[in-house]
């Protein structure tokens, strides 16, 4: 069971893990993919460690949540710079990073100042930031302040040890990580412990589709044209008064042919990223019936839009092409996105 609320001796707690791995500095010998997992005291969730800033131009540790989290993180260290950057904001995590005074927020500079804490310099102010899927970077909640004051200090502690001993990941096989796990309840003490983490199972999409409007799209004839599609993260984040920032997505249909934009409909990531992916092929069916017109192909660059999109492509006999780049509707986005 967490505990019910942080309070300024939890964050006071972090803020001294940070400091003291600021002191540690293991980005001088670790790069991104040494990862170790630890588990948490409180809830006995998962979270695995990585470190950045061996190139020294952004020094920070990610505490990525679960599988999900951790294997995340590696189908974007895969991806690299070809990948949208919306899949970062899309994996699981906590951050502590350490920035420019003014990179801080005012909620930043409170919790400081309140802790009765001084830091000068460039790259010296710690900052924590939560992420979770569709929504803005956020301050972090009352256990993932603790969480993450775990990990920190559990690093300071497998920092030098891998130093040491660079081999200290590899006597692993497959899929398995040396977890940090408490064996005390007051986390006072911690071990080693090999720990196998599978590939999550992905959750269920349940595509949403009106029977009688698919029937009657069967009914139009086939048009020799072509439309791009793509489902995007919008560049500003919105916020609904008291909550949490959000990232909406707009779902892009443009005819190549006659640069028309068909479609422009906007989804909040709410109540998940899975139950707004399930809307997408109902609302290119009503996009389909609106404009009385069926093409015979459709190009997608996102492999998540191809599978969403294969059933209604497959009922109506649309040619359905996985392309990597969309010149038309990329013309239409760098357009609506310039001025943000």
């Amino acid at each position: 069971m967490a505990k019910a609320a942080d309070s300024d001796r939890d964050w006071l707690h972090l803020y001294e893990a940070a400091i003291r791995l600021k002191e540690v500095a293991p980005w001088t010998w670790m790069v991104e993919t040494d990862v170790f997992g630890v588990q948490n005291p409180e809830t006995g969730d998962l979270g695995f460690v990585s470190v950045m800033g061996m190139r020294g131009e952004h020094f920070a540790v990610s505490l990525y949540l679960g599988a999900k989290g951790l294997y995340g993180f590696w189908d974007f260290e895969e991806i690299g710079e070809f990948g949208p950057p919306e899949r970062l904001l899309e994996i699981p995590q906590l951050q502590a990073s350490f920035e420019d005074r003014d990179e801080l927020q005012t909620q930043d500079r409170t919790v400081i100042k309140n802790l009765g804490l001084k830091f000068r310099g460039k790259k010296a102010w710690p900052m924590f930031r939560s992420f979770r899927a569709g929504f803005l970077p956020w301050h972090l909640e009352a256990g993932e302040v603790r969480f993450l004051t775990y990990a920190l200090d559990q690093l300071a502690e497998v920092a030098p040890r891998f130093k040491e001993n660079p081999d200290l990941f590899d006597s692993y096989d497959a899929e398995q990580y040396l977890v940090r796990v408490p064996k005390s309840k007051d986390a006072s003490s911690w071990e080693d412990r090999a720990m196998t983490v599978l590939l999550p199972e992905p959750k269920p999409i349940k595509l949403l589709m009106d029977p009688q409007l698919l029937a009657h799209l069967k009914q139009i004839k086939l048009k020799n044209s072509k439309f791009e599609i793509d489902l995007c993260m919008f560049p500003a984040p919105m916020r609904e008064k008291g909550d949490r920032p959000y990232f909406a997505y707009i779902l892009l249909i443009v005819d190549v042919q006659s640069g028309m934009i068909l479609c422009h409909e906007m989804f909040q990531p709410l109540p998940s990223l899975e139950e707004m992916w399930g809307k997408v092929p109902l609302t290119v069916a009503q996009t389909l019936a609106s404009a009385s017109l069926v093409p015979k192909e459709i190009a997608v660059s996102s492999e998540l839009v191809f599978q969403l999109l294969e059933p209604l492509a497959k009922s109506l006999n649309i040619k359905l092409k996985a392309v990597p780049f969309l010149p038309a509707l990329s013309q239409v986005q760098e357009f609506m996105f310039a001025r943000f």
